[in-house]
């Protein structure tokens, strides 16, 4: 095992505590041999005698199964496409170094008939990816949508039930252990995107990598953009969107983490704290939903585990899970061409002409407005439109316009809005 820290710790207890179990079901005993750390010291509690903190050297070492929870795109990298080029089956949590080279590791496993197994790198203890690659094979995915990273999820649902702004809910997120010292990965999106790049790889037999995710966060979020959704009957979710997209029969793959407005009656709206659910929409079997603890040391070790038990049964039979499948080869669809909606507030001048300057704009980007309301007078006017669909290129040329327009003092916010139209 290289790593052992929250998921790495809970891994080893489980194998210890299940070792009669884990050979009760996989038909052959698994046995730890090594566990690569860089401080030894903070490992008390893993016997001496498995502690190295030479990873190059154990994984090519005569063992069976690399199991990485180290993180991040180096040394893993260099060390599980050394594994696998030598036949070495690789179960990993490393959702990073797979939205950025799984080509190349499933291309090193492909050239020795080694297992890559990697549930564990999105949404924790849910079996998803599984599903997504075997259970649905013989279907076509249309859609996936869902909340993949649990603090900014915890952050949301707390500025949706308490009112607070988003700095003080942070630190109370921080406080307790919801939030990383660093907080930037998941609370920029970039956690997400990687989530999303693998859930649309296996989704749509396509290669995506992070950076074809278009990435916003949720550090703008304010408590007048959760109290506006919830005037709207919406509450604000930083969701993965990955879609198969179908334009005069040329299908492409478009692939988006940002906040949205949801409805409140959707599921998602009322999956709260740090948990995750992920929505699936298939041809022939609908919608299915994904729901639980999306992070965590026991959680996600479990989906470890559940690995682990795959690739070891394969070795013991001969078999092999399946590979990478990206045959579609669907191009990647930038967000400018994406239909969205959006809902913009706005402040503005309280004199005559003012909303029919600003629909005026709208209808010169061809952008359909679904929903206006107007509040207060004076230096405190509003103006609060939600459109229709239209290519989000368009819709964002229209903030843009209208942002200059004289009677414009700021564009508050610019919040996008999934679920049902009005």
């Amino acid at each position: 095992m290289l790593g052992c820290g929250t998921v790495g710790a809970q891994v080893v207890r489980l194998l210890t505590e299940q070792a009669d179990d884990l050979t009760a079901r996989i038909g052959g005993s698994v046995e730890l041999v090594g566990v690569a750390v860089r401080r030894p010291h903070r490992h008390p509690d893993v016997p001496a005698h498995l502690i190295t903190t030479d990873a190059a050297a154990l994984v090519e070492s005569d063992v069976d199964v690399v199991v990485e929870v180290i993180g991040g795109i180096e040394p893993a990298r260099t060390l599980l496409t050394t594994a696998l080029r030598a036949g070495k089956s690789v179960v990993t949590a490393n959702k990073a170094l797979l939205a950025e080279h799984a080509a190349e590791l499933f291309a090193a496993a492909g050239s020795s008939g080694a297992d890559l197994y990697f549930e564990a790198a999105v949404a924790g203890a849910i079996p998803l990816l599984r599903p997504l690659r075997e259970s649905l094979a013989g279907d076509r995915i249309n859609r996936v949508m869902g909340i993949v990273n649990g603090t900014t999820n915890y952050i949301l649902s707390a500025m949706d039930s308490s009112g607070a702004g988003y700095a003080e809910t942070l630190d109370e997120a921080s406080r307790l252990g919801y939030a990383e010292a660093d907080p930037t990965a998941d609370v920029d999106g970039y956690d997400a995107a990687s989530k999303a790049a693998i859930l649309a790889s296996i989704a749509f037999h396509t290669r995506v990598t992070a950076a074809d995710v278009y990435r916003e966060g949720i550090t703008s979020v304010t408590p007048a953009d959760i109290a506006a959704a919830r005037t709207l009957g919406r509450t604000i979710k930083l969701l993965a969107i990955c879609e198969r997209v179908d334009t005069d029969g040329v299908e492409s793959v478009a692939v988006r983490v940002h906040p949205a407005m949801i409805p409140r009656s959707h599921p998602l709206a009322g999956v709260g704290g740090a948990f995750n659910a992920v929505f699936v929409e298939a041809d022939a079997a609908g919608s299915l939903m994904f729901y639980g603890q999306g992070a965590g040391g026991a959680p996600t070790a479990s989906a470890v585990l559940g690995d682990l038990v795959a690739v070891s049964r394969n070795r013991l039979v001969g078999g092999r899970g399946p590979g990478e499948s990206a045959y579609a080869a669907l191009p990647i669809r930038p967000i400018s061409q994406v239909d969205t909606r959006y809902h913009v507030s706005l402040d503005v001048a309280d004199r005559a002409g003012v909303l029919s300057s600003v629909a005026s704009v709208f209808a010169e980007h061809d952008v359909s407005i679904a929903a206006v309301r107007q509040r207060g007078r004076a230096n405190d006017a509003s103006l609060v439109i939600v459109t229709h669909s239209a290519p989000d290129r368009a819709l964002r040329s229209t903030v843009d316009k209208i942002a200059g327009l004289p009677a414009v003092h700021d564009v508050v916010s610019v919040m996008r809005v999934e679920g049902e139209e009005p």
